[in-house]
């Protein structure tokens, strides 16, 4: 029997995925819905999109950023970040400065009408989340933040080691699927 007769015949087991079961999705749809949901917020009442509001709040929490810090802190890319920094430069909620260590690098900090906007767009986004979290116990919440943080943790492990990971135990492990050496 040729190779592809075997793979056309009944038995052979064909991969399948459920995506309703496969956590990467999951996690992805969750997190799309929640940010299409909340971008609804700030696009009618400050018309800001999802890469303004995002490169907003990074200067809310660190006061001043390159745009290639922000590229990395909010995984967005180079263009995205870039066009949403010329579009609240233009509207006067950031300013742009050379920086005194590098001259090829801008840093980027909030205006008062910035601050301004922030200050209002803010408490509505973490009532927002309140609401959104108001389904679960506080014990719930913690343990939901330390399962991300663990995950977060394990996903560094798996970049920095390419396709090894470490079990609980700390010892590697191939992961299914990785080639081998």
């Amino acid at each position: 029997m040729s190779l592809t007769e075997r793979d056309a015949s009944p038995s052979s087991a064909k991969p399948e995925l459920d995506l309703q079961q496969f956590l990467p999705y999951r996690l992805n749809c969750l997190a799309d819905r929640i940010s299409q949901a909340l971008a609804q917020l700030y696009a009618e009442r400050y018309q800001l999109n999802i890469a303004e509001w995002r490169v907003l709040a990074w200067l809310s929490h660190l006061d001043q950023l390159s745009a290639r810090q922000i590229c990395q802190a909010t995984r967005m890319d180079k263009a995205r970040v870039s066009r949403a920094v010329q579009a609240l430069e233009e509207r006067g909620l950031i300013q742009r400065t050379p920086s005194s260590r590098d001259q090829r690098v801008h840093e980027l900090c909030l205006t008062p009408d910035g601050q301004v906007l922030l200050e209002s767009l803010i408490p509505e986004a973490r009532q927002w989340e309140s609401e959104l979290l108001a389904t679960l116990g506080v014990h719930e919440y913690r343990d939901l933040m330390n399962i991300m943080g663990k995950l977060e943790r394990q996903l560094g492990r798996i970049e920095a080691n390419g396709n090894r990971v470490q079990d609980r135990s700390g010892d590697p492990m191939e992961m299914p699927g990785s080639p081998t050496d």
